[in-house]
């Protein structure tokens, strides 16, 4: 078990058809007293802990934002973008701008690293123990590894998600693949983070309604002065894993 309260950052980890990754881990001071603990696995591992290392020089404290749900806080490990290639292993569809590796790096997250998580961290060794998030490409991905590894990632943070890109192609994945037997999903937009941004949310979300999703299961979430940068992303992430996190 790693030390509580202290960031580790472990590897680099080859995953196969991506190339060579870390991982940063954060293990929160406080435990269930009745249950094991979750898993949150974050996309973008330099942009979601400390300030120094993030885009921008803003991260999202994540190590203090799951402090604050107390025994519901989650263990956190993030995996690390790969710089240039960052739309490409973000990316869940092979476009002209991308090579599309997502599904690589998902998989490897779900058979290595959650699976490792279960064996040797001590979390809930099930599914809707599991959260996947991140934010912009990495909300996008986090939708599609919910449903393409339901039986690892029971849920999906998707923070000001790109579900524009490849043309909007994961609403049309949504409505296609199975529903997960363990789901909640929760799903934010700012108003200011540009145009085109909000629309495709909204869509993904009615899709999503349409399978019969309801409020205890989904969380679709307008902020009117949320832009497109960590500032908000940090603002936002410890009510979006508290609506996750809770327990069912």
């Amino acid at each position: 078990m790693l030390d509580t309260a202290i960031l580790h950052r472990l590897g680099p980890f080859d995953v196969p058809g991506v190339g060579p990754r870390h991982l940063r881990f954060y293990v929160p001071r406080a435990r269930p007293k009745k249950r094991l603990p979750g898993l949150l696995v974050l996309f973008d591992g330099q942009n979601v802990f400390d300030d120094g290392p993030s885009f921008g020089g803003v991260g999202w404290r994540a190590h203090e934002g799951v402090e604050k749900l107390r025994s519901n806080a989650p263990i956190v490990v993030a995996v690390e973008h790969g710089g240039a290639e960052r739309l490409d292993e973000l990316s869940p569809f092979a476009t002209e701008r991308s090579r599309g590796l997502l599904p690589a790096l998902v998989h490897w997250l779900a058979d290595e690293v959650v699976t490792d998580a279960w064996k040797k961290l001590g979390v809930r060794p099930e599914a809707s123990g599991v959260i996947i998030g991140g934010s912009s490409m990495g909300g996008l991905a986090a939708m599609y590894a919910h449903h393409a590894r339901p039986d690892r990632f029971g849920a999906a943070l998707c923070l000001s998600p790109s579900f524009w890109f490849a043309r909007g192609r994961i609403a049309e994945y949504v409505a296609h693949a199975p529903r997960p037997a363990a789901s909640r999903i929760y799903v934010d937009i700012g108003t200011r983070e540009g145009r085109g941004m909000v629309a495709p949310a909204r869509g993904v979300v009615e899709v999503l309604r349409g399978r019969g999703y309801d409020d205890k299961t989904l969380k679709f979430r307008v902020d009117s002065r949320g832009r497109h940068d960590e500032r908000a992303w940090r603002r936002r992430f410890t009510a979006a894993v508290r609506f996750l996190a809770r327990p069912r």
